[in-house]
């Protein structure tokens, strides 16, 4: 059947594309989000570790931060080559690998005993997981129209809230277990959560499904829809200027985008590590640290769909991810003055909101203008450059902190990476937002 039987009925177009995208969406959506459900949590499950562990090691909080930021060497190094692996090899495999060696790895981490061994297992970890991130934000934009990607991009991203609203109270339990075989805590923490990593890979292998025109669960009717809008999109693209690999790696706008994820992932890191040790100085338990920990991510995880909704309602972009960069700034900034529990969370609650707002919009931008090869490469490399923050910022805060004995000052300092990146935001958007606006308008 043609493509023009799509075009000549405008309510047969608008059910094949409702009927098209829901398909999609019931079989991917909820299979990715458990996977970067346990791509995050093995990432940052280090934090409730560090509960026991930086003690029982006599790590100090310099040292912590050093083995906290370290996987993001790792994965700085590996984060190009491996999308671009992604893009050659297929979704399938490359995910399921890249799950298979992140989940064994994590779980190994239960062997730390020094220093050079946290040091070297957190690195390798870094390695395993490069590319899973961008690889998947690549892979939606072979099954996504740029009108729809705004929302399912958080819909996928939901899981790193989420992963902390019900990971965080199950670490806090699992440190119970201390002595249970003889292993401690901390290390049934990584063993526990590192095994269904491995799991969830071996069934990737078999479950995705690379691009559409293999997909048996979509209809023949669903595919010639899907190709003709994602192939009329490509072609707009490339009407405006198709950017080579080489091109799109060295382009300003991709640099620029770089920096503003620079800044909102040293915010995100920032918390996502101390949070539980800032918790637990308010006499906590390890139990009562995970359920109190989980309470900021319970509301940045609404605030993120409904704010993805809102921006692609109004297919608008840079409000919608600099206003909320501007807010973790004041609210990082003003919990560092706090000394009330209460009122610290409520403040981190609202910095929470405010990095879950620019989550689930942010990659809208680079996908609206890129394609192919280059977007593999510049989603690999803005994410790459961006997570050098996540060993800035935590390592921010346990510098300031060995220097100063308080982590608020180490917040107030943190601030200034949002802030930056939400300035930037701004001062490139009246340049950008006509491009950076979906080719669907």
């Amino acid at each position: 059947m043609s493509q023009t039987t799509y075009t000549a009925s405008t309510g047969a177009k608008s059910a094949i594309e409702t009927s098209t995208i829901s398909a999609i969406s019931w079989r991917l959506i909820p299979f990715l989000v458990l996977a970067y459900f346990f791509s995050y949590l093995d990432r940052v499950n280090l934090g409730f570790a560090a509960l026991t562990m930086n003690a029982e090691l006599k790590f100090t909080p310099l040292i912590f931060s050093w083995g906290a930021g370290i996987f993001f060497i790792g994965y700085f190094i590996f984060e190009v080559p491996s999308n671009l692996a992604l893009e050659k090899f297929g979704a399938s495999r490359w995910i399921a690998r890249i799950m298979v060696t992140w989940g064994i790895i994590s779980a190994l981490m239960a062997l730390v005993s020094g220093v050079t061994s946290f040091y070297v297992l957190r690195f390798l970890l870094g390695v395993a997981e490069a590319g899973f991130f961008p690889g998947i934000i690549l892979y939606l934009t072979y099954w996504y129209p740029a009108e729809y990607r705004g929302r399912f991009l958080a819909a996928f991203a939901i899981a790193v809230p989420v992963s902390t609203v019900i990971g965080a109270p199950i670490s806090g339990l699992l440190l119970g277990l201390d002595g249970v075989m003889g292993l401690k805590g901390w290390q049934w923490l990584f063993i526990l959560e590192g095994i269904p990593s491995v799991l969830l890979g071996i069934v990737t292998w078999f479950y995705l499904t690379d691009r559409p025109e293999k997909a048996d669960w979509l209809s023949a009717e669903q595919k010639v829809w899907l190709k003709a809008k994602l192939d009329s999109e490509i072609a707009a693209k490339r009407a405006v200027k198709h950017l080579s690999l080489g091109e799109a790696l060295s382009s300003p706008k991709v640099i620029a985008l770089s920096l503003i994820y620079f800044g909102f992932v040293g915010a995100l890191y920032g918390m996502q590590f101390w949070l539980p040790q800032i918790v637990k100085a308010f006499g906590l338990t390890n139990a009562q640290t995970g359920f109190v920990t989980a309470i900021p991510y319970v509301f940045g995880t609404v605030a993120m769909i409904l704010w993805a909704r809102h921006s692609d309602a109004t297919r608008e972009r840079v409000m919608h991810v600099g206003a909320p960069m501007i807010l973790i700034a004041i609210a990082l900034a003003v919990s560092s003055y706090l000394t009330d529990p209460t009122l610290t969370m409520v403040a981190l609650t609202f910095a929470a909101i405010g990095v879950f707002c620019v989550f689930g919009v942010f990659w809208t931008l680079p996908t609206a203008w890129l394609s192919g090869t280059a977007a593999a490469g510049a989603i690999a490399l803005i994410n790459s450059i961006g997570n050098l923050a996540g060993f800035g910022g935590p390592y921010l805060i346990g510098w300031v902190k060995e220097a100063t004995g308080q982590t608020s000052t180490g917040l107030l300092v943190l601030a200034v990476l949002p802030l930056l990146a939400g300035i930037l935001v701004f001062i490139g958007g009246h340049e950008t937002k006509h491009e950076f606006a979906d080719q669907g308008r």
